[in-house]
């Protein structure tokens, strides 16, 4: 058979759901195990294809052009040819310590080559000058005409004051960005330890889940939880998890020999881990209910005392659940001397729960009045769909089986789930020093920011200002035309590097997205490339030839005039996608029959 279309040189899900379907009948069972695989990648492909990247927070359509900023301006981001505007609001009268802000940015897919390459973020001052803050862009798409990215920046700034914040775009010659923050993300996969100056959070190398937590204060406070679990590691975070029908077993996403799903987004402003599947048995595979999916989500971010936690509980199927739980900590030892709750008042309170309260709990934690260590969960948003209200329970326990402090949230308002319904909370976790006069207030404060952020919105450029000159600007050396050695002439001579495993494609590593960065030093060039998949891990293939390349990057570039070194590093993050295709890739490669 011709192989004219995409569809033909691939197999669709529907084409291998009917070979699966034929082959669980056959009981073939190595074939069926094959074809799930093979599905799961057909999904995968799908999902970076066609997933809905959400609405951006300004249309498309809707930019303005840097060539007509203030003069002022314009020199300042010489080099980028586009911006949006964004206004934030602080609306509660609370002056507001740094908390990110992420926006969905779009733009047509011919402003930009890289927007993970090329957004730069600033706010307008006071003194009408512009100034760069730190950002980390991620989770870039390519949907049709358009691209769009997650942009994330943090803001502060005094009671009811208006932030104009300006982003650009449009930049062939910038360079992926190098913020220096106090982040700092190790390892590999899900089982990281991600640090900040306040702590360091460690992550199971088995399931992902938040194992132990250091606080870099005084002695450094390890909240760890201690013995066997229940046959599995044991951490701090058990949630989630249910009780199936009768108490006859405990379905565990702690429980996970390694994650059957995760994402991992990594920069200098946020660490962000999601994991997702259906919780296991103590027996698995002999019960494998595909009934209450489960999806957790840590953010950790820089200069900052709390990360959050997101959750999702979607009910697939109906069934009856003796007990659930979305929340719940356990730290072994005796670190801590108080207990700490929340009600509805939004105030914080010191000792037993009022029994009144006690499913109307809003914040938990504990502190430690010698040593002012605290640990708090700040619950921002708590909700169920196709249910009645979850229950808002979780009083503190000072002691759990002689094993230390625990509480634990049981949301669930009736054994009996419905099919459809969705229980999503999203917490944050707090540790700063904690005394009896000052940390209620910081506590309540803190709360009362998160659970009512800075106002997004779509801004203008204020009208009637005349900025000052500036002594700085945004562009890099070599990011505004002022490379040593032209960057389009770099980009030129890769567009001869060829994939020559794709035999008749003719496509290039351009084409294929496969260049993340080029940095031009002195008469270095420095490229930060990829390989399509792990499954072909040698660079070297295109880096200088191994295995047959007849067009390799490094002599390729080395023909460049004013070319005297090539340097290549290898990166996997982020992974890539067909998101990174070019127009012309995606033709040679038939996409878009």
């Amino acid at each position: 058979m011709s192989e004219n279309t995409y569809w033909e040189k691939t197999d669709s899900f529907e084409t291998k759901l009917r070979l699966l379907e034929e082959a669980w009948k056959n009981k073939d069972f190595r074939l069926v195990r094959s074809l799930t695989d093979s599905l799961r990648t057909t999904t995968l492909q799908a999902q970076e294809e066609g997933a809905h990247p959400g609405t951006p927070f300004v249309p498309t359509a809707q930019f303005v052009p840097v060539s007509s900023l203030p003069p002022p301006w314009r020199t300042w981001a010489s080099g980028w040819q586009f911006c949006k505007v964004l206004t934030l609001d602080e609306t509660i009268g609370l002056d507001r310590a740094p908390e990110p802000v992420e926006v969905l940015l779009s733009c047509a897919a011919d402003q930009a080559v890289s927007l993970t390459r090329e957004v730069r973020v600033a706010r307008i001052q006071p003194d009408h000058t512009l100034l760069e803050i730190p950002s980390q862009t991620h989770s870039e798409v390519r949907r049709g005409p358009e691209r769009l990215a997650h942009v994330l920046f943090m803001a502060q700034g005094a009671a009811h004051l208006r932030q104009t914040y300006l982003l650009f775009y449009g930049n062939p010659d910038a360079e992926l960005p190098a913020y220096l923050t106090d982040l700092q993300t190790r390892g590999e996969g899900y089982a990281l330890d991600i640090e900040n100056d306040t702590y360091k959070a460690s992550l199971s190398h088995q399931m992902g889940q938040l194992e132990r937590i250091t606080l870099k204060r005084e002695h450094g406070l390890e909240l760890f939880a201690g013995g066997e679990g229940h046959g599995e590691p044991p951490g701090i975070d058990w949630a989630h998890d249910y009780a199936t029908a009768g108490h006859f077993q405990k379905m565990r996403i702690t429980l996970w020999e390694r994650c059957p799903d995760y994402e991992v987004i990594r920069g200098p402003l946020c660490t962000i881990v999601r994991r997702w599947g259906f919780p296991y048995s103590p027996v698995h595979p002999v019960f494998s209910p595909s009934r209450l999916h489960i999806e957790v989500e840590y953010r950790f971010y820089a200069g900052i005392p709390w990360f959050h936690k997101l959750g999702r509980m979607h009910v697939i199927k109906e069934f009856e659940a003796a007990a659930l739980r979305d929340d719940e900590w356990v730290f072994s030892g005796q670190s801590f001397t108080e207990m700490l709750w929340m009600g509805p008042d939004g105030k914080l309170q010191s000792g037993p729960v009022d029994p009144r309260q006690r499913d109307n709990i809003w914040a938990v934690g504990f502190a430690n009045k010698d040593s002012k260590d605290s640990f708090v969960a700040l619950y921002l948003e708590h909700t169920a769909q196709g249910m009645p209200e979850p229950r808002h329970s979780g009083s503190p326990q000072m002691f759990y089986r002689w094993h230390g402090h625990v509480w634990s949230r049981y949301p669930l308002p009736q054994k009996v789930v419905p099919a459809g319904a969705i229980l999503h909370q999203k917490n944050a976790y707090v540790a700063i020093p904690f005394t009896a006069a000052e940390g209620p207030a910081q506590i309540e404060a803190l709360r009362h920011c998160l659970a009512h952020p800075l106002h997004l919105s779509p801004g203008e450029i204020p009208h009637g200002i005349t900025p000052p000159k500036q002594t700085t600007r945004l562009a890099r050396p070599g990011e505004a035309g002022d490379s040593p050695i032209p960057k389009q002439a770099l980009w030129d001579a890769l567009r001869e590097c060829k994939d020559e495993q794709l035999y008749t494609a003719g496509i290039s590593v351009v084409d294929l997205g496969l260049v993340h960065d080029i940095r031009v030093r002195g008469d270095t060039v420095h490229l930060l490339m990829s390989m399509p998949h792990r499954g072909r891990p040698r660079l070297g293939f295109f880096t200088f030839g191994s295995g047959g390349n007849t067009h390799p990057v490094e002599p390729q570039l080395l023909q460049v005039p004013g070319v005297k070194h090539v340097v290549v590093q290898q990166v996997w993050d982020p992974a890539w996608s067909s998101n990174r295709l070019t127009d012309e890739g995606r033709r040679k490669l038939g996409l878009d029959t």
